[in-house]
Protein backbone atom coordinates (compact mmCIF):
# COMPACT_ATOMS: atom_id res chain seq x y z
CA UNK A 1 0.00 0.00 0.00
CA UNK A 2 2.72 2.35 0.14
CA UNK A 3 4.22 2.28 -2.90
CA UNK A 4 0.52 2.99 -4.68
CA UNK A 5 0.36 6.19 -2.04
CA UNK A 6 3.42 7.32 -2.68
CA UNK A 7 3.09 7.43 -6.52
CA UNK A 8 -0.19 8.80 -5.88
CA UNK A 9 0.98 11.58 -3.33
CA UNK A 10 3.69 12.62 -5.85
CA UNK A 11 1.26 12.44 -8.76
CA UNK A 12 -0.98 15.23 -6.98
CA UNK A 13 1.85 17.31 -6.27
CA UNK A 14 4.02 17.53 -8.92
CA UNK A 15 3.67 19.67 -12.13
CA UNK A 16 1.75 17.75 -15.41
CA UNK A 17 2.90 17.92 -18.59
CA UNK A 18 -0.49 19.49 -19.00
CA UNK A 19 -0.76 22.70 -17.21
CA UNK A 20 -4.71 22.19 -17.23
CA UNK A 21 -4.14 18.66 -15.34
CA UNK A 22 -3.07 20.48 -12.68
CA UNK A 23 -5.72 23.50 -12.50
CA UNK A 24 -8.14 20.73 -12.78
CA UNK A 25 -7.09 18.69 -9.73
CA UNK A 26 -6.92 22.07 -8.03
CA UNK A 27 -10.95 22.54 -9.12
CA UNK A 28 -11.42 19.01 -7.69
CA UNK A 29 -10.44 19.21 -4.81
CA UNK A 30 -11.61 23.15 -3.97
CA UNK A 31 -15.18 22.02 -5.22
CA UNK A 32 -15.14 19.04 -2.70
CA UNK A 33 -13.58 21.78 0.21
CA UNK A 34 -16.84 23.93 -0.84
CA UNK A 35 -19.31 21.41 -0.67
CA UNK A 36 -18.02 19.84 2.20
CA UNK A 37 -17.56 23.39 3.88
CA UNK A 38 -21.28 23.58 3.47
CA UNK A 39 -22.95 20.98 4.50
CA UNK A 40 -21.38 21.23 8.14
CA UNK A 41 -22.32 25.20 7.85
CA UNK A 42 -25.59 25.38 7.29
CA UNK A 43 -26.07 21.96 9.37
CA UNK A 44 -24.79 23.56 12.12
CA UNK A 45 -26.84 26.37 11.65
CA UNK A 46 -30.28 24.23 11.32
CA UNK A 47 -29.34 22.19 14.38
CA UNK A 48 -28.83 26.43 16.36
CA UNK A 49 -32.05 26.77 15.12
CA UNK A 50 -33.68 23.79 16.04
CA UNK A 51 -32.23 24.39 19.72
CA UNK A 52 -33.82 27.88 19.99
CA UNK A 53 -37.03 26.74 19.04
CA UNK A 54 -36.78 24.34 21.60
CA UNK A 55 -35.73 26.75 24.36
CA UNK A 56 -38.18 28.87 23.53
CA UNK A 57 -40.58 25.85 23.51
CA UNK A 58 -39.17 24.60 27.01
CA UNK A 59 -40.74 28.12 28.41
CA UNK A 60 -44.11 27.08 27.46
CA UNK A 61 -44.47 23.39 27.52
CA UNK A 62 -43.61 21.37 30.10
CA UNK A 63 -41.08 18.35 30.13
CA UNK A 64 -43.96 16.08 30.16
CA UNK A 65 -47.96 16.16 30.01
CA UNK A 66 -50.72 14.37 30.96
CA UNK A 67 -54.18 14.57 29.01
CA UNK A 68 -56.93 12.22 28.81
CA UNK A 69 -56.96 9.67 26.18
CA UNK A 70 -60.61 10.51 25.50
CA UNK A 71 -62.39 13.90 25.54
CA UNK A 72 -61.31 17.05 26.86
CA UNK A 73 -61.19 17.25 29.92
CA UNK A 74 -60.40 14.87 32.75
CA UNK A 75 -60.91 14.87 36.65
CA UNK A 76 -57.81 15.32 38.89
CA UNK A 77 -58.77 13.37 42.20
CA UNK A 78 -56.74 12.43 44.69
CA UNK A 79 -55.90 9.02 43.89
CA UNK A 80 -54.63 10.04 40.28
CA UNK A 81 -52.53 13.49 41.60
CA UNK A 82 -50.91 11.01 44.31
CA UNK A 83 -49.96 8.80 41.93
CA UNK A 84 -48.00 11.31 39.81
CA UNK A 85 -46.63 12.85 42.83
CA UNK A 86 -44.96 9.94 44.16
CA UNK A 87 -43.78 8.40 40.70
CA UNK A 88 -40.26 8.75 40.93
CA UNK A 89 -38.56 11.10 38.83
CA UNK A 90 -41.34 13.60 39.07
CA UNK A 91 -40.61 16.87 40.72
CA UNK A 92 -43.11 19.24 40.43
CA UNK A 93 -46.56 19.21 38.93
CA UNK A 94 -49.08 21.43 37.80
CA UNK A 95 -52.93 21.81 36.73
CA UNK A 96 -54.19 23.10 34.31
CA UNK A 97 -57.17 24.22 32.10
CA UNK A 98 -57.37 24.94 28.27
CA UNK A 99 -60.21 26.89 26.66
CA UNK A 100 -61.21 29.16 24.02
CA UNK A 101 -62.61 32.18 25.44
CA UNK A 102 -63.59 35.69 23.62
CA UNK A 103 -61.60 38.33 24.99
CA UNK A 104 -62.89 41.97 25.54
CA UNK A 105 -60.61 45.30 26.08
CA UNK A 106 -62.40 48.24 26.00
CA UNK A 107 -63.89 48.41 22.34
CA UNK A 108 -62.14 46.05 20.91
CA UNK A 109 -62.43 42.09 21.09
CA UNK A 110 -60.47 39.17 19.77
CA UNK A 111 -60.87 35.08 20.21
CA UNK A 112 -58.09 33.35 22.15
CA UNK A 113 -56.94 30.57 23.90
CA UNK A 114 -57.05 31.02 27.47
CA UNK A 115 -54.25 28.50 29.61
CA UNK A 116 -55.73 28.62 33.26
CA UNK A 117 -52.68 27.46 35.54
CA UNK A 118 -52.14 27.13 39.53
CA UNK A 119 -49.20 28.66 41.68
CA UNK A 120 -46.83 25.39 40.43
CA UNK A 121 -47.15 26.44 36.88
CA UNK A 122 -44.14 29.01 37.07
CA UNK A 123 -41.77 25.83 38.55
CA UNK A 124 -43.05 23.44 35.79
CA UNK A 125 -42.29 25.88 32.71
CA UNK A 126 -40.09 28.69 32.27
CA UNK A 127 -42.93 31.28 31.22
CA UNK A 128 -41.33 33.83 33.87
CA UNK A 129 -38.15 34.51 31.91
CA UNK A 130 -40.26 35.01 28.89
CA UNK A 131 -41.97 38.38 30.56
CA UNK A 132 -41.07 40.97 28.38
CA UNK A 133 -43.11 43.99 30.23
CA UNK A 134 -44.69 43.85 33.49
CA UNK A 135 -46.41 46.82 36.26
CA UNK A 136 -44.81 47.33 39.23
CA UNK A 137 -48.08 47.75 41.13
CA UNK A 138 -50.20 44.48 40.63
CA UNK A 139 -53.88 44.01 41.62
CA UNK A 140 -55.66 41.96 44.37
CA UNK A 141 -54.06 38.36 44.00
CA UNK A 142 -56.20 35.76 41.86
CA UNK A 143 -57.43 38.59 39.29
CA UNK A 144 -54.33 39.15 37.35
CA UNK A 145 -53.55 37.36 34.20
CA UNK A 146 -50.28 37.20 31.74
CA UNK A 147 -51.46 38.30 27.78
CA UNK A 148 -48.99 37.06 24.89
CA UNK A 149 -47.30 39.44 23.08
CA UNK A 150 -49.58 39.34 19.62
CA UNK A 151 -52.49 39.37 21.64
CA UNK A 152 -52.18 42.58 23.57
CA UNK A 153 -51.19 44.36 20.38
CA UNK A 154 -53.97 43.26 18.87
CA UNK A 155 -56.34 44.39 22.08
CA UNK A 156 -54.49 47.09 22.56
CA UNK A 157 -53.69 46.34 25.85
CA UNK A 158 -51.88 49.08 28.33
CA UNK A 159 -50.34 47.64 31.65
CA UNK A 160 -50.15 51.06 32.73
CA UNK A 161 -54.27 51.82 33.41
CA UNK A 162 -55.64 48.78 35.72
CA UNK A 163 -58.59 47.93 33.10
CA UNK A 164 -60.08 44.87 32.78
CA UNK A 165 -60.29 42.43 30.44
CA UNK A 166 -63.24 40.86 29.79
CA UNK A 167 -63.36 37.09 29.64
CA UNK A 168 -66.66 35.73 27.73
CA UNK A 169 -67.59 32.03 27.47
CA UNK A 170 -70.38 29.58 26.83
CA UNK A 171 -72.83 29.09 29.24
CA UNK A 172 -73.05 25.87 29.54
CA UNK A 173 -76.02 26.16 32.25
CA UNK A 174 -77.95 28.01 29.98
CA UNK A 175 -81.57 26.41 29.20
CA UNK A 176 -82.65 24.95 25.70
CA UNK A 177 -84.15 28.90 25.85
CA UNK A 178 -81.07 30.56 25.35
CA UNK A 179 -81.25 34.00 25.00
CA UNK A 180 -78.39 36.94 24.39
CA UNK A 181 -78.27 37.87 28.04
CA UNK A 182 -77.66 34.12 29.08
CA UNK A 183 -75.87 32.55 26.16
CA UNK A 184 -72.42 33.32 27.38
CA UNK A 185 -70.81 33.79 30.88
CA UNK A 186 -68.45 36.63 31.48
CA UNK A 187 -65.79 37.30 34.29
CA UNK A 188 -63.06 40.17 34.28
CA UNK A 189 -58.99 39.51 34.63
CA UNK A 190 -56.49 42.84 35.00
CA UNK A 191 -53.68 42.33 32.34
CA UNK A 192 -50.36 42.86 34.69
CA UNK A 193 -47.77 41.59 32.25
CA UNK A 194 -46.62 40.41 29.06
CA UNK A 195 -45.11 37.45 27.66
CA UNK A 196 -43.24 36.99 24.12
CA UNK A 197 -42.42 33.29 23.28
CA UNK A 198 -43.05 32.37 19.24
CA UNK A 199 -45.54 33.94 17.36
CA UNK A 200 -48.23 31.48 16.69
CA UNK A 201 -48.29 31.66 21.00
CA UNK A 202 -48.20 35.21 21.42
CA UNK A 203 -51.09 35.84 19.08
CA UNK A 204 -53.67 32.99 20.66
CA UNK A 205 -52.30 32.40 24.25
CA UNK A 206 -53.64 34.40 27.80
CA UNK A 207 -52.36 33.01 31.44
CA UNK A 208 -54.77 33.10 34.51
CA UNK A 209 -55.23 31.52 37.63
CA UNK A 210 -57.09 28.09 38.12
CA UNK A 211 -59.63 29.22 40.11
CA UNK A 212 -60.78 32.16 37.73
CA UNK A 213 -61.43 29.22 34.92
CA UNK A 214 -63.00 26.97 37.45
CA UNK A 215 -65.20 29.82 37.95
CA UNK A 216 -65.74 30.38 34.57
CA UNK A 217 -66.88 27.54 32.71
CA UNK A 218 -68.16 25.21 36.16
CA UNK A 219 -65.54 22.58 35.47
CA UNK A 220 -65.08 21.49 39.31
CA UNK A 221 -62.22 18.75 39.94
CA UNK A 222 -61.89 18.55 36.02
CA UNK A 223 -58.66 19.95 34.58
CA UNK A 224 -57.27 19.17 30.37
CA UNK A 225 -53.96 18.20 31.74
CA UNK A 226 -51.57 18.14 34.48
CA UNK A 227 -48.31 18.93 33.56
CA UNK A 228 -45.24 17.94 34.45
CA UNK A 229 -41.30 18.86 35.49
CA UNK A 230 -39.11 16.30 36.43
CA UNK A 231 -35.35 15.79 38.50
CA UNK A 232 -32.34 16.99 37.10
CA UNK A 233 -31.38 13.46 37.49
CA UNK A 234 -34.04 11.79 35.81
CA UNK A 235 -34.68 10.34 32.98
CA UNK A 236 -37.46 12.03 31.02
CA UNK A 237 -38.02 8.54 28.80
CA UNK A 238 -38.13 6.47 32.01
CA UNK A 239 -40.03 9.06 33.99
CA UNK A 240 -42.66 9.06 30.78
CA UNK A 241 -42.75 5.10 30.55
CA UNK A 242 -43.43 4.44 34.33
CA UNK A 243 -46.50 6.74 34.28
CA UNK A 244 -48.07 5.81 31.28
CA UNK A 245 -47.77 2.29 33.07
CA UNK A 246 -48.94 3.36 36.38
CA UNK A 247 -51.30 5.53 34.89
CA UNK A 248 -53.16 3.00 33.19
CA UNK A 249 -54.81 3.40 29.30
CA UNK A 250 -57.28 6.06 30.07
CA UNK A 251 -54.41 8.83 30.08
CA UNK A 252 -51.64 9.68 27.53
CA UNK A 253 -48.25 11.13 28.78
CA UNK A 254 -46.85 13.08 26.13
CA UNK A 255 -42.87 14.86 26.24
CA UNK A 256 -42.12 17.96 24.64
CA UNK A 257 -41.52 16.21 21.18
CA UNK A 258 -44.59 14.07 20.97
CA UNK A 259 -46.37 17.56 22.25
CA UNK A 260 -44.91 19.57 18.81
CA UNK A 261 -44.36 16.00 16.32
CA UNK A 262 -45.42 17.36 13.66
CA UNK A 263 -43.75 20.68 13.81
CA UNK A 264 -40.79 18.87 14.93
CA UNK A 265 -41.10 16.28 11.85
CA UNK A 266 -40.98 18.92 9.60
CA UNK A 267 -37.85 21.08 10.94
CA UNK A 268 -36.14 17.47 11.06
CA UNK A 269 -37.04 16.85 7.31
CA UNK A 270 -35.83 20.37 6.42
CA UNK A 271 -32.50 19.99 7.28
CA UNK A 272 -32.18 16.27 6.17
CA UNK A 273 -33.99 18.08 2.99
CA UNK A 274 -31.08 20.15 2.45
CA UNK A 275 -28.67 17.72 3.76
CA UNK A 276 -29.42 15.71 0.24
CA UNK A 277 -29.55 18.94 -1.97
CA UNK A 278 -26.13 19.64 -1.26
CA UNK A 279 -24.91 15.95 -1.37
CA UNK A 280 -26.25 15.72 -5.23
CA UNK A 281 -24.64 19.47 -5.94
CA UNK A 282 -21.38 17.49 -4.57
CA UNK A 283 -22.11 14.42 -6.68
CA UNK A 284 -22.17 17.37 -9.67
CA UNK A 285 -18.94 18.42 -8.44
CA UNK A 286 -17.37 15.26 -7.93
CA UNK A 287 -16.93 15.37 -12.49
CA UNK A 288 -14.08 17.49 -11.96
CA UNK A 289 -12.34 14.28 -9.97
CA UNK A 290 -13.81 12.14 -12.82
CA UNK A 291 -12.20 14.58 -15.17
CA UNK A 292 -8.83 15.40 -13.51
CA UNK A 293 -8.32 10.92 -13.40
CA UNK A 294 -9.22 11.12 -16.82
CA UNK A 295 -6.62 13.68 -18.25
CA UNK A 296 -3.86 12.20 -15.53
CA UNK A 297 -4.25 8.49 -16.92
CA UNK A 298 -3.78 10.06 -20.34
CA UNK A 299 -0.99 12.07 -19.30
CA UNK A 300 0.90 9.36 -17.33
CA UNK A 301 1.04 6.97 -20.33
CA UNK A 302 4.53 6.47 -20.27
CA UNK A 303 4.90 5.98 -16.73
CA UNK A 304 2.23 3.21 -16.41
CA UNK A 305 4.40 1.58 -19.44
CA UNK A 306 7.48 2.03 -17.35
CA UNK A 307 6.00 0.62 -14.27
CA UNK A 308 4.41 -2.13 -16.31
CA UNK A 309 8.28 -3.35 -17.46
CA UNK A 310 9.44 -3.31 -14.38
CA UNK A 311 6.93 -5.85 -13.06
CA UNK A 312 4.31 -3.80 -11.77
CA UNK A 313 0.64 -5.56 -12.36
CA UNK A 314 -2.83 -4.45 -13.50
CA UNK A 315 -4.12 -4.20 -9.76
CA UNK A 316 -1.18 -2.27 -9.08
CA UNK A 317 -1.37 0.47 -11.27
CA UNK A 318 -5.27 0.44 -11.04
CA UNK A 319 -4.64 1.25 -7.44
CA UNK A 320 -2.04 4.18 -7.59
CA UNK A 321 -5.22 6.19 -9.66
CA UNK A 322 -7.47 4.80 -7.47
CA UNK A 323 -5.53 6.18 -4.42
CA UNK A 324 -4.98 9.42 -6.45
CA UNK A 325 -8.82 9.92 -6.87
CA UNK A 326 -9.38 9.11 -2.80
CA UNK A 327 -6.40 11.90 -1.67
CA UNK A 328 -7.86 14.15 -3.78
CA UNK A 329 -11.49 14.19 -2.24
CA UNK A 330 -9.53 13.45 1.23
CA UNK A 331 -7.87 16.85 0.82
CA UNK A 332 -11.30 18.74 -0.37
CA UNK A 333 -12.80 16.71 2.78
CA UNK A 334 -10.82 17.52 5.89
CA UNK A 335 -10.17 20.99 5.05
CA UNK A 336 -13.58 21.49 4.35
CA UNK A 337 -14.53 20.03 7.85
CA UNK A 338 -11.94 21.95 9.78
CA UNK A 339 -12.93 25.09 7.70
CA UNK A 340 -16.41 24.75 8.78
CA UNK A 341 -15.88 23.84 12.22
CA UNK A 342 -13.47 27.06 11.98
CA UNK A 343 -16.52 29.43 10.66
CA UNK A 344 -19.33 27.66 12.73
CA UNK A 345 -16.92 27.94 16.07
CA UNK A 346 -16.38 31.78 15.22
CA UNK A 347 -19.97 32.01 14.60
CA UNK A 348 -21.17 30.46 17.83
CA UNK A 349 -18.41 32.14 20.02
CA UNK A 350 -18.70 35.82 18.58
CA UNK A 351 -22.04 35.93 16.32
CA UNK A 352 -20.15 37.64 13.33
CA UNK A 353 -23.37 37.57 11.26
CA UNK A 354 -25.90 39.34 12.91
CA UNK A 355 -30.43 39.01 12.16
CA UNK A 356 -31.28 42.02 10.99
CA UNK A 357 -34.68 41.45 13.47
CA UNK A 358 -34.94 45.30 14.96
CA UNK A 359 -35.08 43.55 18.26
CA UNK A 360 -38.38 41.68 17.68
CA UNK A 361 -36.55 37.63 18.77
CA UNK A 362 -34.61 37.10 21.19
CA UNK A 363 -31.15 36.39 19.39
CA UNK A 364 -29.53 39.11 17.23
CA UNK A 365 -26.96 36.30 15.06
CA UNK A 366 -27.65 33.46 13.50
CA UNK A 367 -27.63 30.19 16.12
CA UNK A 368 -25.01 27.46 15.60
CA UNK A 369 -24.96 24.57 17.04
CA UNK A 370 -22.30 21.99 16.18
CA UNK A 371 -22.84 18.22 16.24
CA UNK A 372 -20.29 15.28 16.12
CA UNK A 373 -23.09 13.06 14.19
CA UNK A 374 -23.00 15.76 10.98
CA UNK A 375 -19.59 15.19 10.80
CA UNK A 376 -19.88 11.74 10.36
CA UNK A 377 -22.47 11.98 8.03
CA UNK A 378 -20.70 14.79 6.11
CA UNK A 379 -17.57 12.66 5.96
CA UNK A 380 -19.10 9.27 4.66
CA UNK A 381 -21.37 10.59 2.39
CA UNK A 382 -18.29 12.97 0.54
CA UNK A 383 -15.91 10.01 1.22
CA UNK A 384 -18.80 7.53 -0.69
CA UNK A 385 -18.92 10.07 -3.49
CA UNK A 386 -14.99 10.80 -3.93
CA UNK A 387 -14.94 6.54 -3.91
CA UNK A 388 -17.75 6.30 -6.55
CA UNK A 389 -16.09 9.23 -8.92
CA UNK A 390 -12.62 7.70 -8.65
CA UNK A 391 -13.68 3.99 -9.24
CA UNK A 392 -15.28 5.11 -12.62
CA UNK A 393 -12.40 6.17 -14.49
CA UNK A 394 -9.81 3.95 -13.36
CA UNK A 395 -12.17 0.89 -13.92
CA UNK A 396 -13.19 1.53 -17.64
CA UNK A 397 -11.09 4.22 -19.06
CA UNK A 398 -7.42 2.37 -17.75
CA UNK A 399 -8.71 -0.68 -19.92
CA UNK A 400 -8.96 1.45 -22.84
CA UNK A 401 -6.59 3.88 -22.38
CA UNK A 402 -3.50 2.60 -21.21
CA UNK A 403 -4.73 -1.17 -22.21
CA UNK A 404 -4.97 -3.00 -18.82
CA UNK A 405 -7.27 -5.90 -18.28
Amino acid sequence: MRFPFFIASRYLVSRKKQHAINIISGISVTSVLVGTFALILILSVFNGFDSVVKSLFSSFDPELKVLPATGKRFVADSATLQLIATTKGVEVYSKTIEETVLLKYEDKTHPARMKAVDDQYMKVTGLDTMIVLQTYETPKEGHQCIVGQGLSYHLGIALNFFRALVFYAPNREASLNVSAQNAFKQNHQIPTAIFSIRQEIDERYVITPLAFAKELFNTGDEVSAIEIKTSKSADIHEVKELLRERLGSGFLVKDRYEQHEFFYKIMKSEKWAIFLILSFILVIASFNILGSLTMLIIDKKNDVFILKSMGANSQLIRRIFMTEGIMITAVGALAGLFLGFLAAWLQQTFGLIKINTNGTLIIDSYPVQMQLMDFVWVLAVVSLIGFIASWVPVKFLSRRILKIS
